[in-house]
C-alpha cells in the first residue's frame, strides 16, 4: 500500500513539473549565415506538442543576444502571470540570436549586410524551422513580433517589409533610423558596428513610411502597431516621429512616452502591454 501511494505521490509530482511552463535551448545550423544559430523558446504551462499555438518573437537588442530576455528581462515570470491570469492566451514565445556583445569584431543586426544575410536566414530558415518543430504560428493571425532597441527597430521594419506575415508589431526603445547618427560605429571603419549602423539608416522605418504608395499602405493597414519608449530615452524622438508619419499616412498607432530610460527595467515593465497587446491581436 505504502508502495502504491508512492507511486501516486511521484506520478503526481511528475505530472505537476510536465504542466510547468519552461525555457528551451535550442539551435538550428542556417545556410545562409554558415554557423549554428542559438536560440530560446518559452514553452506556457501545459504545453503540448499536438496543439497549435501563436507565436511571439521576442527580439533582443544591440550588445545582446537571444539569452537576454530570459537572463535579464525575466520574461518568463511576466508571461507566466499574464497567461495565469487570462491576459494572455497560451502562447510561444521565440527568442532568436542576431548578434553578440562584442559589437566591433561580430556582426550584429536584423538586416542583410555583407557575409550576414540576416533576414534571408529569418524567413526562409528560421521561421518556419521554429514554427514547424513547435508547432506554433503558420499564419499572420497567430503570429506576432516585438522587441527591444535594436530588435525594436528589427521588429517595426519586419513587419513593414513582410505585412503579410505578423498580425502585431511592438517596439521598444526602438532603433528605427541612424540618419542623424543617434548610435555610431564608434568611429572606426573596420568596426562591425559601423556595419550595423549603416544598415540601420538602410532600413529606415521612417523613411518607408515617407516612401510607401497606397496599395503598401494598405498592406500596413491589416497590422496592429505600437511603439513604447521613455522620455529619457534618446531614442524617443524617433518613436514619436514615426508615429506621426503613420498618422498622417493614414495608419493607426498606439504610442506610449512613460517614465525611464533605456534599460531593463523600462523592458522587463513593457512586457506587461506588449505581451496583452500580441494576444488580444490574434486571431481567435
Amino acid at each position: 500500500m505504502k508502495r502504491f501511494l508512492l507511486s501516486l505521490v511521484l506520478a503526481g509530482c511528475a505530472l505537476a513539473a510536465s504542466a510547468q511552463s519552461k525555457i528551451v535551448t535550442d539551435s538550428i545550423h542556417s545556410k545562409f549565415l554558415g554557423c549554428e544559430q542559438k536560440y530560446n523558446v518559452y514553452l506556457p504551462s501545459g504545453y503540448d506538442a499536438a496543439k497549435e499555438y501563436p507565436v511571439i518573437y521576442l527580439l533582443h537588442g544591440l550588445y545582446g543576444d537571444y539569452s537576454n530576455w530570459v537572463k535579464i528581462g525575466r520574461m518568463k515570470d511576466v508571461a507566466d502571470e499574464l497567461i495565469a491570469s487570462g491576459e494572455v492566451v497560451p502562447t510561444v514565445i521565440i527568442m532568436p540570436n542576431a548578434g553578440d556583445n562584442d559589437v566591433h569584431n561580430y556582426q550584429n543586426g536584423y538586416f542583410n549586410v555583407v557575409n550576414w544575410p540576416y533576414e534571408d536566414f529569418f524567413f526562409q530558415e528560421f521561421l518556419p524551422a521554429a514554427e514547424k518543430k513547435y508547432n506554433c504560428g503558420g499564419c499572420k493571425g497567430k503570429r506576432a513580433i516585438m522587441g527591444l532597441s535594436m530588435g525594436g527597430g528589427g521588429s517595426i521594419v519586419y513587419a513593414q517589409r513582410h505585412p503579410d506575415l505578423f498580425s502585431s508589431a511592438y517596439g521598444m526603445s526602438a532603433w528605427l533610423d541612424n540618419k542623424h547618427r543617434e548610435v555610431r560605429g564608434a568611429n572606426r571603419p573596420e568596426s562591425k558596428l559601423t556595419i550595423t549602423d549603416e544598415s540601420v539608416r538602410e532600413h529606415s522605418a521612417l523613411d518607408f513610411i515617407d516612401n510607401a504608395g497606397p496599395e503598401v499602405i494598405g498592406q500596413l493597414k491589416t497590422v496592429k502597431w505600437f511603439l513604447d519608449c521613455g522620455d529619457d530615452d534618446s531614442l524617443m524622438l524617433l518613436s514619436v516621429q514615426l508615429h506621426l508619419k503613420m498618422d498622417q499616412a493614414g495608419l493607426h498607432s498606439e504610442l506610449r512616452v512613460r517614465n525611464g530610460g533605456h534599460t531593463w527595467e523600462y523592458w522587463h515593465t513593457a512586457l506587461r502591454t506588449s505581451l496583452p497587446f500580441a494576444s488580444r491581436n490574434f486571431c481567435r
